[in-house]
């Protein structure tokens, strides 16, 4: 993307001013009131119980395909804003059952364990509390009425916890439009890519309203070859801001990528952080999920042609979380 404004009939974008920008596109994307001043469920609106029953017919082999990273200390953080891999650490073990120091009668023994973890290190959903747009949180409240140090008050991650179910859509770009089922890192994926990447799947006019969407670029792929490195917080292949109204139009549910952030890192203008969640979290009430390994899952799609299965990817339901940890599972 060069720093010329590029205007459609949609959208307009600017890469040496991103405030005129973001702007622009929130006015065009934002769904503050379309489900009422008091919503906490965002694009989750767009699933209803019938879409919830259509998605439980896409069962056919009974398959499932497990969609997280393991939780342990050789995750993929580096200590970016003070978040680290996951710390397990045992409270009792065989050796002290094996001791006799345990305390409980009749030769009974056992394990206990606890983890101490930021909530958003691996395999996680953002909620709708995690981002603000100049102060204002999802459907216009403040940010500071939203979450204070006790949490989210309003949007936590538990008001939502089980609504991540229904009908999951694999956009495997990484295999479409890379090299060896890889993007590079710092490649935009515009919404020519997603639709290059439909069609060549078959599922033109089957990909919209209530779909939890998930984007393989192949980065994760990459990084099991070759390490983490900078996967966590470095340059990464991602949606492009200019994807904001294909997110919005769609009226998708979610969408979940195998990537760190989401959008394409680094960001396309000269000076911005994240401008695509910036919209999309607080204005669209759209759900991001990060860091899904969906590498399995892409390599049975590809065999089979079936790209469209039965998901399930509850997070964690923390109280006041503004994001939590989710293991989905693709069934098929």
């Amino acid at each position: 993307m060069t720093t010329d404004a590029v205007v459609s009939t949609t959208s307009f974008f600017d890469a040496a001013d991103p405030e005129a920008t973001i702007a622009a596109t929130v006015q065009r994307c934002s769904n503050w009131g379309r489900w009422g001043d008091d919503d906490v469920r965002g694009t989750l609106n767009f699933i209803d119980d019938e879409k919830r029953s259509a998605a439980a017919t896409l069962v056919r082999r009974g398959v499932p395909f497990g969609l997280s990273l393991q939780f342990n200390m050789d995750g993929p953080q580096k200590g970016w804003r003070r978040r680290t891999n996951p710390v397990h650490t045992m409270l009792d073990t065989g050796t002290d059952a094996e001791a006799g120091i345990q305390g409980f009668p009749h030769g009974l023994g056992g394990a206990d364990d606890v983890i101490a973890m930021p909530l958003q290190c691996s395999t996680q959903w953002d909620g709708l509390g995690h981002i603000f747009d100049h102060g204002k949180a999802w459907n216009g409240r403040r940010a500071g009425d939203v979450v204070t140090s006790a949490g989210d008050q309003v949007t936590g991650i538990e008001t939502v916890a089980d609504q991540f179910v229904g009908r999951g859509v694999l956009l495997d770009v990484g295999r479409v439009c890379g090299t060896d089922g890889e993007l590079p890192d710092g490649f935009a994926i515009t919404v020519d890519h997603l639709e290059r990447t439909i069609a060549h799947q078959g599922l033109v006019d089957r990909v919209g309203t209530g779909d939890f969407v998930l984007v393989r670029t192949g980065q994760l792929q990459r990084a099991k070859r070759d390490g983490w490195n900078d996967y966590a917080g470095g340059a990464a292949p991602g949606l492009s801001f200019t994807t904001a109204d294909w997110l919005h139009d769609t009226e998708i549910a979610a969408i979940a990528t195998d990537t760190w952030g989401f959008e394409v890192r680094p960001n396309e203008f000269d000076e911005a952080f994240q401008p695509l969640h910036q919209v999309a979290i607080p204005n669209m009430g759209l759900f991001l999920g990060e860091m899904w390994d969906l590498d399995g899952l892409a390599a049975d799609c590809a065999d089979d042609g079936v790209y469209e299965f039965f998901l399930t990817a509850a997070p964690i339901p923390v109280t006041g979380a503004v994001g939590a940890p989710v293991n989905p599972i693709a069934v098929k």
